[in-house]
């Protein structure tokens, strides 16, 4: 199975499966010297980590990470990380009533045909259990980035299902268990969750990424544009549908007038390209909202067909979240600092030496 690795000066290998004895990544590529300890990496898991919450799944996993290699007398030597995180809270008999079927909405249909062979077990590699790896890789990300350039990622709740949530200070967003940056809004989502998990049915999200103090020049003008590499990553997590970068999908209405960003003595204007302009950043904000969609393991009954072909009803009942976007906001921000990381050490690689006598825009970062 090729497709397990993302980046290429700094890349992450994930291997495991969710019912597995354990799953955990391979990174390579890091910079030598940084300091890393488990404490730079644990609360970033602990904050993905599932059944923290009667609203995601109650699946109890601490998610410890270790780390088996790359690390000497609390410094990175450079060499390959490995990060183990061991399964300890799988139940493999919920799922044997799908051994043979297929779940609408799911990759069971298309991992069959693809592979001939599938891991029934809680979706086995498709499942999102495999994010937690790409969050602990992350943290390493994010630290070399902020020790770097002062890079801060953040991402926030934005809508739940039908229920938009409106914001009021990210302070908020890590005082409750939806990321929401409006602590007004949580007694109408717990409501709105509650009655979707006695309904055995689920819903979508919209999660808003934001990266400030980021350099400009990160990214190529072509095949490797620095938002393409986002839009990519970001599809890599599960269940997401759609990926926006800046004014996104409202550009469509816009006029140029409106939609480019001038550049005055003050700083930019606006931030309509979302940070990044021909593929390249500018030192603006890099902002990205993601659609994901409904989870597709609910208890609700719906039509499928078996190995046979024959036509069948699924029922999942499984522990599951009832909407995967909650615990997806730190994956999200992992991945945008995996991307970060990756085109920052390309672009010191290349270009460390390039120097222009034209000023930064105030308000950007150079």
């Amino acid at each position: 199975m090729s497709g397990n690795t993302l980046g290429l000066l700094f890349a992450v290998t994930t291997f495991g499966e969710s019912h597995g004895p354990a799953i955990g990544c391979v990174v390579d590529g890091c910079p030598p010297g940084m300091e890393l300890s488990l404490d730079d990496i644990q609360p970033e898991l602990d904050r993905r980590r599932p059944g923290t919450s009667r609203h995601v799944t109650q699946r109890q996993e601490p998610d410890r990470v270790e780390i088996l290699s790359g690390v000497f007398e609390g410094r990175t030597t450079g060499t390959p990380i490995a990060l183990l995180i061991r399964n300890e809270d799988a139940r493999s008999k919920d799922y044997g009533n799908i051994a043979r079927s297929f779940r609408p909405g799911h990759a069971d249909y298309s991992y069959w045909h693809k592979y001939g062979i599938r891991d029934h077990r809680g979706g086995g590699r498709s499942s999102a259990r495999l994010t937690a790896p790409v969050v602990a890789a992350g943290a390493i990300a994010r630290k070399w980035l902020q020790a770097e350039f002062g890079t801060v990622i953040r991402a926030r709740m934005s809508q739940i299902g039908s229920i938009p949530i409106p914001f009021s200070s990210w302070d908020e967003v890590g005082r409750n268990a939806f990321f929401a940056p409006d602590s007004g809004v949580v007694p109408k989502l717990e409501a709105y969750m509650d009655d979707l998990r006695r309904a055995g049915d689920s819903c979508g999200a919209r999660i808003d990424a934001v990266a400030e103090h980021v350099p400009v020049g990160l990214g190529e003008p072509l095949y490797d544009r620095l938002d393409a590499d986002i839009a990519h990553a970001m599809m890599g997590i599960n269940a997401v549908k759609g990926v926006e970068i800046g004014a996104g999908f409202a550009s469509v209405a816009q006029r140029g007038s409106e939609h480019g960003d001038e550049l005055t003595l003050q700083g930019f204007a606006s931030n309509n390209s979302g940070g990044v302009l021909g593929g390249i950043s500018t030192g603006q904000p890099i902002t990205v909202s993601l659609a994901i969609k409904p989870t597709s393991s609910i208890r609700t009954p719906r039509r499928s067909i078996d190995l046979d072909g024959a036509p069948t009803v699924v029922e999942t009942f499984g522990r599951h979240d009832p909407c995967v976007g909650i615990r997806a906001v730190p994956i999200v921000e992992a991945m945008l600092a995996l991307v970060l990381i990756d085109h920052a050490l390309r672009h010191r690689a290349q270009n460390a030496g390039v120097r222009v006598a034209t000023p930064a825009i105030p308000g950007s970062f150079s």
